[in-house]
């Protein structure tokens, strides 16, 4: 096809894969891979592989790049890539021996390192977006130690809780996410670079002092699974998609809650919308989008793996140019939705009266009763279990509600079952089905018992702090090694 042209890139080639690749390295991977290059010529120079004369003669050539003409620049085919038109012009500021900063180097290696830079500073933004969203879980959890609710499994009334006791089960596996997010970023924070193309080089570099300068905690060891390696892009599309996932749970359950049938919740004014054409209409869409775009991310994780699924393992561009914009992605959307659900529900209004007429109304506390009969009256549980469920049938039949059964109810549902009467008083049917003794007798460890939600509350806050100054510093150290790199460059002349 002539009108491709004769010699690379072609036309069509340039425009869907080329281009593309060219927009996102400069706005993504050059700050990185300047980074690189000078934490790789530090070395060189420290190795005596160059001159420190040498060596301050690219560093200059290196600092004379016009970041800003680079970023405005579009890719016209004269260069490859981003790093042919960066090693371009080190050459032509620093003449023939700009050629020599890829000494002992390779695409290969310095791909995976800049891919791995720019991950980290995504893992570690969802991160901290994460722990924002636990201490407004706990902060929420808090004013709400006594607000009773019903739970649910299986969609139907199961048994009373506390708002704030659903809400720290929020926060524990938000906790997890945030341990698998971090275990990601572990995974990621190793340096490839020496490994060159696959099987390092000849030359006597020291690849501990470049992670050292770039801030990873060590290296990949193994220079094949340097640059052929894809488990760590895995394992951090594998994080994003289970907490968006989680995220998206929690959504549908205050999406639900919010609606007139429940009236549980109602989301704050600055995060609802109204209707064009219909007047009463409150639209709760910030949680619609809270779902919708969990659901965008766990799809652009899915990406990730796909485009790694049944590949060679070996140094191929599926895990490079192609495949990176998604994994940015996700981990962009995630941290996004966390921000949108801390504001959402940092400003939720709880329906407190509603939620304890519901309880109160319900069945649902009938587990204390089958309980209270094994505790007091030492009848098996299966026994009391069946009276409790006899009860219950007793009463639906003949339409009386939880606060309407008396002892007699009792006894008629304990004759049918034991072919006896228990000679209970209607104090003892009426404690065993308040729902506020209900939530009071659940103290064991993790109940929602408010004594014990509020030690496990404390208990959270002292972890998330801990946890928040770990990834502080975590984004200290990367700033820090960044500082200490253009010390040391800065200290560099031609004269030296």
């Amino acid at each position: 096809m002539k009108q491709e042209g004769c010699k690379f890139p072609g036309i069509t080639y340039s425009e869907v894969v080329l281009e593309p690749a060219f927009e996102n390295a400069k706005k993504q991977l050059l700050e990185p891979m300047l980074e690189v290059n000078r934490a790789h010529l530090i070395m060189l120079v420290e190795q005596n592989l160059l001159s420190q004369e040498e060596g301050a003669t690219i560093l200059d050539a290196i600092s004379q790049i016009d970041i800003e003409t680079i970023k405005n620049t579009s890719y016209a085919g004269e260069y490859e890539d981003l790093f042919f038109l960066i090693e371009s012009e080190i050459i032509r500021h620093a003449g023939e021996i700009g050629g020599s900063l890829h000494l002992a180097r390779s695409r290969n290696d310095l791909g995976v390192a800049i891919y791995r830079m720019t991950l980290r500073q995504h893992i570690l933004q969802t991160i901290q977006s994460a722990q924002n969203f636990q201490q407004t879980l706990l902060d929420v959890a808090e004013e709400h130690l006594d607000t009773l609710m019903l739970g649910y499994t299986h969609t139907q009334q199961a048994q009373p809780m506390t708002f704030a006791h659903y809400l720290l089960a929020v926060y524990d596996i938000v906790n997890r996410d945030v341990k698998r997010l971090l275990n990601a970023y572990k995974t990621c924070n190793k340096s490839p670079l020496g490994a060159a193309a696959l099987t390092t080089t000849g030359f006597p570099i020291n690849r501990y002092r470049v992670a050292e300068l770039l801030g990873f905690d060590g290296l990949v060891e193994n220079s094949y699974d340097a640059i052929a390696g894809a488990d760590y892009l895995c394992e951090a599309a594998c994080t994003i998609k289970v907490a968006l996932i989680n995220l998206g749970r929690v959504a549908q359950d205050l999406l639900l809650w919010s609606t007139q049938e429940f009236s549980a919740i109602s989301v704050a004014d600055p995060y609802v919308q109204i209707s064009s054409i219909m007047p009463q209409k409150r639209n709760p869409v910030s949680l619609e989008h809270i779902r919708a775009l969990s659901s965008s991310g766990v799809g652009d994780a899915e990406t990730v793996l796909q485009m790694i699924h049944n590949t060679p393992f070996g140094d191929i561009n599926d895990t490079e140019d192609d495949l990176q914009p998604f994994i940015w992605k996700c981990h962009k959307t995630a941290k996004d939705v966390y921000a949108l659900s801390t504001v959402v529900i940092g400003t939720l209004k709880v329906n407190k009266n509603t939620l304890y007429k519901r309880a109160k109304e319900s069945f649902a506390t009938i587990t204390e009763l089958a309980d209270a009969l094994t505790r007091e009256v030492k009848i098996p549980f299966r026994s009391s279990h069946a009276i409790a469920s006899k009860l219950v049938r007793i009463c639906m039949n003949r339409k009386l509600l939880p606060s309407q059964i008396s002892d007699k109810h009792l006894e008629e549902a304990a004759i049918h079952i034991l072919g006896k009467p228990l000679h209970l008083s209607n104090q003892f049917v009426e404690n065993a089905m308040n729902p506020v003794q209900f939530i009071q007798k659940r103290s064991q460890p993790g109940g929602p018992a408010p004594t014990e939600v509020k030690r496990m509350i404390k208990n959270r806050k002292n972890n998330i702090k801990a946890q928040v100054l770990e990834t502080k510093t975590l984004f200290d150290k990367l700033s820090s090694c960044s500082e200490s790199l253009h010390e040391i460059t800065n200290k560099w002349t031609k004269t030296d």
